[in-house]
């Protein structure tokens, strides 16, 4: 049960996190389009939008696993029983860490292989490989997420009300 709040808290300040990178976005956005009224518009904007929001959506994906704000189709589970629905929920869960796992996984990689190649974006020269560490962050708490809720799944599956 600690360990379970330890980590709400945690997924919780990474998606507080990354919704002020992703303010961030939104406020260059709005100074790089007034600058460029008035003739000064921001280089390389569109580079810090796509860098600022690929790390906002990342650290949004634990929050909604833990929470379960994941898109559903709840089309599939309103005539089930609960014990059905507890597995069709086990399911989503076990691809949830499936799918962390293997992007985990992949992204690592990637990482070494910017790291190796020292790509850069096109105008502003930044190094893409650090901008890797908080998405694999973000990965990391989605695998845990989904360890966690698949956890209380398997036991709803089981007919067990509290895991």
């Amino acid at each position: 049960m600690r360990l379970r709040r330890a980590l709400a808290a945690a997924v919780e300040i990474w998606a507080l996190l990354g919704g002020l990178v992703l303010a961030g976005v939104v406020a260059l956005n709005v100074v790089s389009i007034l600058g460029g009224l008035l003739g000064r518009p921001i280089p390389g904007d569109f580079e810090l939008t796509e860098i600022g929001t690929a790390i906002a959506v990342f650290a949004f994906l634990p929050w909604c696993q833990l929470t379960r704000a994941n898109v559903t189709a709840d089309v599939f589970t309103m005539g089930a029983s609960r014990i059905w629905a507890a597995r069709m929920s086990l399911a989503g869960s076990l691809a949830a860490l499936a799918v962390a796992g293997v992007l985990l996984w992949r992204m690592s990689l990637g990482l070494g292989d910017q790291q190796a190649y020292g790509y850069t974006t096109a105008i502003l020269q930044i190094p893409l490989w650090p901008c890797f560490l908080p998405v694999l962050a973000s990965l990391a708490l989605l695998a845990l997420a989904a360890v966690a809720t698949l956890t209380e799944d398997a036991a709803a599956a089981r007919g067990r009300r509290n895991a």
